[in-house]
């Protein structure tokens, strides 16, 4: 009876090759990336050049995530996402530079996000889509700073009123999660549910006609509400200038945006 073959090896990611990924951003950072190179286990020599800004390891065959990722302290930019990460470790709680954590496309649960994420008091922006979220982790209520939150296509059925209190967040993308269907009255209508759908102008750069499809929506929209069971003020994002979209190719302005001071 023939043997059967062993499953293929990820590339081996050695010290020099990890050192001739190392890019300079448009904004002067230092990146290491290593996306989309088969990598099925985290490199442990490149905790050796833990002096770089961001580290991108997407798009690769990594499962598991070890502690010493914290050795990375002045990391602002971390980009894990398309991997089978299904835990993070407690850890990521350390790297308090953090101000971009994409771990989206992975196989994490909400029990596989660790307490220790509410540490990252300064992190503006956070993708958990594509995942197998079934609640909304109480942690993201501690993170202040947080700008975008992305909790697109994972298995939620309610968002928290916490949400909405977050002070500066304007972005919130919960698409294509299984929230319950009700009756127009009986709708969930947090207006954060709703962000991803408006798009906020003002009056003067309506023609007549649009001006007034845009009161009557709005009339629609109060007399849901005032059927709706009376709940906390919620937070309204006038800034908002566009809807939400899932993650480009290439995150380039993304992450320069986000990390910008």
């Amino acid at each position: 009876m023939a043997k059967r073959g062993k499953a293929p090896k990820g590339r081996k990611i050695t010290l020099n090759v990890a050192k001739n990924c190392i890019k300079i951003t448009f904004d002067g950072r230092k990146r290491l990336d290593l996306s989309k190179m088969g990598i099925t286990t985290f490199p442990k020599c490149i905790l050796r050049l833990n002096d770089v800004d961001e580290l991108d390891l997407s798009r690769n065959l990594i499962r598991k995530i070890p502690d010493s990722i914290s050795k990375f302290q002045n990391l602002r930019w971390l980009d894990l996402h398309s991997n089978y990460i299904d835990k993070l470790p407690e850890s990521i709680g350390q790297m308090t530079t953090l101000l971009y954590l994409n771990v989206s496309n992975n196989r994490l649960t909400t029990n596989g996000l660790p307490v220790e994420l509410n540490q990252l008091k300064n992190i503006r922006t956070v993708n958990l889509g594509l995942n197998h979220l079934d609640s909304v982790p109480p942690t993201l209520d501690a993170l202040k700073e947080l700008h975008e939150v992305a909790l697109h296509d994972n298995l939620l059925s309610s968002i928290p009123n916490s949400i909405s209190k977050l002070p500066k967040l304007k972005k919130l993308n919960v698409k294509r999660n299984p929230f319950p269907k009700a009756e127009e009255s009986d709708m969930f209508i947090d207006s954060i549910r709703r962000l991803d759908k408006l798009y906020l102008v003002e009056e003067k750069d309506l023609c007549w006609s649009c001006l007034r499809k845009c009161q009557q929506a709005r009339e629609k929209l109060n007399k849901i509400k005032s059927m709706a069971t009376a709940g906390p003020r919620r937070a309204v994002f006038s800034t908002l200038a566009s809807p939400n979209s899932m993650a480009k190719e290439s995150q380039e302005e993304w992450r320069i945006r986000s990390t910008s001071p």
